[in-house]
């Protein structure tokens, strides 16, 4: 059983903090790796829940390889977002409290796979060439990335 089954094992739907890391990856033209999602079939960041005993970046470097068969080299702090407004109901009735960590990288090694369980597709895109259908909760990581903030965003 893993953290988050054992976790609403013990406390059913009430919400709970949860920690999230990812990773904006860029390729050497300085286009940036999206997945499309199998959960909701739309374009988001790599990443997802970490787990017990891990850290942030042993997270968004486990996350980021299931999902796109990728092993990231160097992970700098992106920015760190928390708040109500990150706050998630799943289909399920899961309640969360977000704490989101998200990292960029622009090295990594291995072979980027088309597909997998957690993704329908792996792609990269120029950041003005982004796909339509991004997963909402992710539009925010958009903007901060386009806008040329002072990292890390604290948001």
């Amino acid at each position: 059983m893993d953290y988050i089954q054992h976790l609403r094992s013990m406390v059913g739907h009430e919400k709970v903090i949860m920690v999230v890391a990812g990773a904006f990856v860029f390729d050497e033209e300085k286009r940036v790796l999206l997945q499309k999602r199998t959960d909701n079939g739309k374009w988001g960041f790599p990443g997802g829940f970490m787990e017990l005993g891990e850290s942030l970046e042993d997270t968004a470097r486990r996350e980021v390889h299931e999902e796109t068969g990728l092993t990231l080299g160097e992970l700098e702090l992106f920015g760190i977002y928390s708040g109500p407004q990150y706050d998630k109901t799943f289909p399920n009735g899961d309640q969360t409290a977000l704490v989101l960590v998200q990292f960029r990288c622009d090295a990594y090694s291995g072979e980027l796979v088309e597909g997998n369980e957690e993704s329908m597709e792996n792609r990269f895109f120029a950041l003005d060439e982004l796909p339509e259908d991004l997963f909402s909760e992710h539009e925010m990581l958009v903007e901060d990335l386009r806008s040329g903030k002072d990292t890390p965003v604290v948001g």
